[in-house]
């Protein structure tokens, strides 16, 4: 079952769907974020319209919870990994120790692959400047082979009075 949606053009899961997979009730999620509200601005979490609750209901065959009271929060990317910092589930505190390890990693390749990234970066320019050089020479080929030939003149000596 999908559990990531387009919401505003942006990739979002819902409070519910989080809840379950952070092994706590939606309600105590909800508490836990109103609680560090200033951890989640609006690029982290947002509350969706009625029309776009309607709209993933009619999509996605969500259920409405028995009856949803308020509208679901949406959190992105960054929303996730902040959840996993502020709930106090043991599921939620391993996720959140294996995305502090996976940044740390992640740091840690680009700053051991940093020339390795620059010659890339060069071979990428240089393949830029041939293709470029590539795509000059096949347009003078493409037009010395569409030129018409015009009828020559032939070689040699002409006789007056004689018409061809």
């Amino acid at each position: 079952m999908q559990k990531i949606y387009i919401v505003r053009g942006i990739k979002v899961m819902l409070d519910k769907d989080l809840a379950e997979m952070y092994g706590v009730l939606t309600s105590r999620l909800n508490e836990a974020v109103k609680r560090n509200i200033s951890r989640f601005p609006e690029n982290f979490m947002f509350q969706i319209t009625s029309g776009e609750f309607s709209y993933l209901m009619s999509q996605f065959a969500i259920s409405s919870g028995g009856g949803t009271r308020k509208m679901p929060f949406a959190f992105t990317e960054q929303g996730v990994a902040m959840l996993s910092s502020v709930l106090r589930s043991e599921r939620a505190i391993q996720m959140n120790i294996q995305i502090v390890r996976v940044y740390t990693k992640m740091r840690q390749l680009i700053v051991d692959n940093k020339d390795l990234w620059l010659k890339i970066e060069k071979i990428e320019q240089a393949l830029t400047m041939k293709y470029e050089e590539v795509q000059a020479i096949f347009k003078v080929l493409k037009s010395l082979l569409m030129k018409e030939e015009k009828p020559r003149e032939p070689i040699g000596f002409k006789i007056r009075g004689k018409n061809r």
